[in-house]
């Protein structure tokens, strides 16, 4: 069967030469337009060629096989990349594929069947209406509680830090800042909280830094002078936190995966590490911040108060803030970012040696060769996709 002819008005198309030309429209299909004496143009798609040159993740077209390799060898699109469970597209985050669901210029069934049975937290679309509230009901959270009673008896002091090994691989870090400098501008913390997965407090103290304070931001941090007078000298729990997090492991020893460091979550854990004055290997740092799921599609950071109301379902950080409940938040985050059910791949990065020349410029016409689905066989991720991490608890 022949390709299906379209009819196209020259007003709408703003053409007055009678020409035949190749036209790509919104780079979705090659066309072939004759533009007739009566103003009228005649098109016809040829599917087959157009679907030779579409990328098999994120359904770009490209006039050719050449363009469609390049976009692949720098796209780096991988099975680790969110994907919409209608049309299967992959997109760079989350926030793309919202917008892919939702945005300004979804596309048209995706759109319907999401708001249908689709959770707007994890973007997961369900079977049915009645999976959907009952899905709902677990996905979407509340403010965290566990351990609200214990930081009223201790008047937010929790500061021994001692606590079983084995229990706590993963942990979440938050701070808070007073201002220092002669404008109050300068970040010092002097409020800290370290949980552990399940959301039970390991160290949540008052620190005094070594500076003078100059602004205490009682109204976002609810600190007052004297709770800086006798607290914990910086020095002191940054050489606290620092033998907690390496757990009797060197520093220039702890890997990437394995050993006995542990994992430490957080959000803006650049800034936070620096404050504390602490130097923490970057391949144990979970930072919801610049994990590139979690990211705008503009690649900036989103805030933690967004991504909690965005991907939990409640807010946090308004009044006063308490840096238990950023441990929570980035925890919690955490989690449903390393459950995510990717396939398992024995080499997943594009910089494991082993995929370093899957798209070498010398394999250009071997690569040309290959359908869109083989070259996203060998396409990698060129970030550490917190999936990994499951292996290592499992």
């Amino acid at each position: 069967m022949g390709p299906t002819p379209f009819l196209l008005s020259n007003e709408r198309m703003n053409m007055t030469c009678c020409t035949e030309y190749v036209y790509f429209g919104n780079g979705a299909y090659a066309m072939k337009v004759r533009v007739m004496g009566d103003c009228t143009l005649h098109i016809t798609m040829d599917p087959s060629e157009c679907q030779r040159n579409k990328c098999a993740a994120c359904y770009r077209q490209f006039n050719k096989k050449e363009h469609l390799v390049e976009h692949m060898r720098v796209s780096y699109h991988s099975v680790h990349e969110p994907m919409c469970g209608i049309c299967g597209k992959r997109c760079r985050s989350f926030e793309s594929l919202r917008d892919h669901l939702l945005g300004p210029l979804p596309k048209a069934e995706c759109e319907r069947v999401f708001r249908d049975r689709g959770c707007t937290f994890c973007l997961n679309i369900l079977s049915s209406r009645s999976a959907l509230r009952f899905h709902q009901d677990r996905c979407q959270l509340s403010r965290g509680n566990n351990g609200v009673l214990q930081r009223f008896a201790n008047l937010g002091i929790h500061d021994n830090l001692r606590i079983e090994s084995e229990k706590a691989r993963t942990v979440a870090l938050a701070c808070k800042m007073v201002g220092g400098g002669s404008d109050g501008s300068l970040d010092l913390c002097a409020r800290i909280c370290i949980i552990d997965e399940y959301e039970n407090i390991l160290f949540h103290s008052y620190v005094k830094p070594q500076l003078p304070v100059t602004n205490y931001r009682y109204e976002s941090t609810g600190i007052r002078p004297e709770y800086l007078r006798d607290a914990l000298p910086l020095r002191h729990v940054q050489r606290k936190i620092q033998d907690f997090l390496c757990n009797g492991e060197p520093i220039w020893k702890i890997r990437p995966r394995g050993g006995k460091a542990r994992v430490v979550v957080g959000h803006g854990l650049d800034h936070d590490m620096k404050c504390l004055e602490l130097e923490y290997p970057h391949v144990k740092i979970r930072d919801t911040s610049i994990y590139p799921p979690l990211m705008k599609t503009s690649k900036l950071s989103n805030s933690l108060k967004y991504l909690t109301k965005a991907y939990l379902g409640y807010d946090i950080q308004s009044g006063i803030q308490d840096p238990y409940d950023d441990c929570v938040a980035t925890m919690r985050l955490y989690k449903r970012m390393r459950y995510q059910p990717h396939r398992i791949e024995d080499y997943p990065l594009a910089t494991d040696s082993q995929n370093k020349n899957n798209f070498a410029s010398w394999r250009q016409s071997e690569l040309e060769k290959m359908s869109p689905d083989e070259l996203l066989a060998i396409s990698r991720c060129d970030y550490y996709c917190w999936c990994l991490d499951s292996k290592d608890v499992a």
